[in-house]
């Protein structure tokens, strides 16, 4: 699928049709945004296939990628070199023929099977000091102000200059398939506000999801708790204090998530994958930020998501850590459930107003 080109990436040869391979990084909202790494090479060349290396966890996400011919799924440890599934990837990609391979991690592992399989040209930073194996190193990794800009300036020209804005990612989640996902799980027809109380490290997560499920719930919405098998018991928390229109719907399939959120007529969601899913598909998402900051970590369809903070002046704020050390985790504390409702509610008026709006 062509891709329309963001302003200040022009297209090049149209006629190159060499397929192109990139390595991403695999928490899933890092891979959701590294869809921008996919809009930008579509807008560079637009016959040249473009596929992902993909864990078992994040494939699903590559079926609703456009722009992604195919998903390479392949799970290799984190915590090993693993030097036998090393070789295996390096016989798979081998065999596609990939001229081109983007390796967005900085680590050395990231750059062993794009070596191994012969890949004639390897595009990354600097990274661990992988000479040999990035043979198209770039530098100034450290002047690029945010972890998008790191990755997506790989799909640059050498030393071309970063775009006034970056093309955001996208899911396309055909309506059907939304549809069908509700009457499967028995859910109603009615406004849905999907919960996302989830997160890489407990200081990223809001304290008043229950409270907040319960204030739903008597303003008329269904309300559905999304997330894996480790949010499983804060699912049961929140459904225990909202009552019988809060549906548990955490599970092990990630495509599960994307369905939930696709059919959801508002996400509410912590700093996790799960709101760079909702916004990609475009469901109007908030994302609450305490720790960690929205310029580095937000969304970047503005469009669909809104961030929420606190009002309070908290010099500590973003730490950036996973475990809060100060001020007794204020920067979430001070975010009232009922604040949050309202919004939703805000949000949905406008939904429906820019609905109804003459074309």
């Amino acid at each position: 699928m062509n891709i329309d080109s963001p302003n200040g990436i022009a297209m090049e040869d149209a006629a190159d049709t060499r397929p192109i391979l990139i390595i991403p990084y695999m928490w899933i909202g890092d891979f959701v945004r590294g869809h921008t790494v996919v809009r930008v090479l579509k807008a560079r060349w637009p016959n040249r296939p473009v596929d992902l290396l993909v864990t078992s966890l994040c494939a699903p996400l590559v079926d609703y990628m456009p722009g992604v011919r195919a998903g390479i799924v392949w799970d290799l440890p984190r915590s090993r070199l693993a030097v036998a599934k090393q070789q295996g990837l390096a016989r798979e990609l081998r065999s596609r023929g990939y001229a081109t391979a983007l390796v967005l991690p900085r680590t050395w592992k990231a750059a062993i099977a794009p070596t191994l399989a012969g890949i004639p040209e390897r595009v990354g930073f600097f990274g661990e000091a992988r000479f040999g194996l990035i043979n198209r190193m770039r530098w100034g990794e450290k002047a690029l102000p945010r972890f998008i800009d790191k990755n997506a300036a790989l799909a640059l020209p050498d030393g071309a200059p970063l775009p006034l804005e970056w093309p955001v990612p996208q899911l396309a989640v055909p309506p059907e398939d939304a549809s069908r996902w509700r009457q499967a799980n028995g859910l109603g027809t009615g406004p849905a506000v999907a919960l996302g109380p989830g997160s890489v490290g407990a200081s990223k997560r809001w304290t008043y999801f229950p409270e907040a499920a319960r204030l739903l719930a008597e303003r008329g919405f269904e309300v559905w708790v999304v997330g894996g098998p480790g949010e499983k018991a804060l699912a049961q928390e929140i459904v225990a204090a909202g009552g019988p229109r809060i549906r548990d719907l955490t599970g092990s399939d990630l495509r599960n998530g994307i369905l939930a959120m696709a059919a959801a007529s508002v996400a509410i969601s912590n700093d996790s994958g799960l709101m760079h899913i909702a916004a990609a598909i475009g469901t109007p998402t908030m994302g609450i930020f305490g720790p960690t900051s929205p310029y580095l970590w937000a969304p970047l369809n503005g469009l669909a998501a809104t961030v929420l903070q606190t009002k309070s002046q908290l010099t500590c704020q973003p730490c950036q850590r996973t475990v809060c050390t100060m001020n007794d985790h204020r920067c979430m504390r001070d975010i009232p459930a009922s604040d949050v409702v309202d919004i939703v509610q805000r949000v949905l008026g406008e939904a429906r107003a820019r609905a109804h709006r003459p074309s």
